[in-house]
């Protein structure tokens, strides 16, 4: 059991280190406020150090944070800090434009979040298991290649760029888009997946001697509608911290950040609100030395999403929460907005 003298030099040794970034001693902690003798603080440091929950580095006096101590702090002692009426109101112009679509909404939210925090930032757009495919159109862009362009009930745009095998005639390509447009489009997404996998091959199958080539364009063209894409911002700002040793590390970091799927599962959380991920909990050795906040945002009927922002272990965990607190409920504002006039 801590005494609350030691629970407050705890809490100072987690805000003044991640201040500024070097370890934090006694004179230190007198000058912050603790009403104590060097002495007596010195004690209290090495109790702390002694239960594990700050270290002390071979070439300081000072003490740090170790794992454990953020996540007592995290756990226990957190106050979340207000956002500034500014820093609401720049949220609130970020998005003061007209966006065409829900991707580019998600995207933006992405750089916004990394701007606020200096970190990376990630943003997924709300589930919608009932989006229905309401547009398809494909646009040549030469002889051989083309791009297909779908579009679903909810604002959702996704082109994809396909090259034609040599074997498909453009009355091929005609009559995959009369399928799409007289069996696919109307339909909810679900339907159109489980359709790709039942009735398509089989009507695929009456009009081409090689239907196995053709059912692989129609799954290049309607794939990324069953993605959940997952936007980055400030994917870079990993290099503006002391996170990564080695550019070897940094390509690792950076091919990560490039896997739509492992980036999808790396934020996901069963847990509802905001969640702290502390190194070794991230369950990634590539960022055993960062955190990763996480938080989920509710548009009612229209689905949740999720945003997060990764930095060092050693981030103002109190900004960084009132930070993405704030975002979500805007974000989440932004989009009940936005699905208002789609609905209007």
């Amino acid at each position: 059991m801590l005494s609350q003298r030691q629970l407050d030099i705890l809490t100072l040794v987690v805000q003044l280190h991640a201040a500024t970034g070097e370890p934090v001693g006694s004179k230190t902690l007198m000058n912050a406020g603790i009403n104590a003798s060097s002495a007596t603080i010195r004690n209290d440091l090495s109790f702390l150090e002694k239960e594990g929950f700050i270290e002390k580095p071979h070439t300081s006096a000072g003490r740090v944070p170790s794992v454990q101590g953020y996540r007592f702090y995290v756990d226990h002692l957190l106050k979340p800090s207000t956002v500034s009426n500014e820093e609401l109101s720049s949220i609130r112009q970020s998005f003061n434009r007209n966006f065409t679509a829900l991707n580019e909404i998600i995207e933006k939210s992405a750089q916004v979040l990394s701007d606020l925090t200096s970190y990376t930032a990630f943003s997924l757009g709300p589930e919608m298991n009932e989006r229905k495919l309401t547009g398809f159109r494909v646009v040549p862009l030469n002889n051989q290649q083309l791009m297909a362009i779908i579009v679903t009930d909810r604002g959702n745009v996704e082109s994809q760029v396909f090259t034609v095998p040599d074997d498909v005639s453009s009355g091929d390509i005609e009559k995959i888009i009369q399928i799409i447009n007289d069996k696919l489009v109307g339909q909810p997404l679900i339907t159109v997946y489980n359709k790709l996998r039942t009735e398509i091959p089989l009507i695929l199958q009456r009009y081409f001697q090689t239907p196995r080539g053709i059912m692989d364009i129609f799954e290049s063209i309607l794939g990324n509608a069953f993605e959940e894409r997952v936007y980055i911002g400030g994917q870079m700002n990993l290099l503006d911290v002391d996170l990564i040793p080695d550019v070897h590390q940094f390509k690792l970091v950076y091919s990560l950040m490039s896997n739509q799927n492992q980036v999808s599962s790396l934020i996901q959380t069963p847990k509802e609100g905001i969640s702290i991920r502390i190194g070794e909990e991230i369950q990634n050795d590539l960022l055993a030395n960062m955190s990763l906040i996480t938080a989920s945002y509710d548009v009612a009927e229209h689905g949740t999403g999720t945003i997060a922002i990764l930095g060092p272990t050693n981030m103002a965990y109190s900004r960084m929460f009132g930070i993405v607190e704030a975002f979500r409920h805007e974000l989440a504002d932004y989009l009940a907005d936005y699905y208002r006039l789609l609905d209007s």
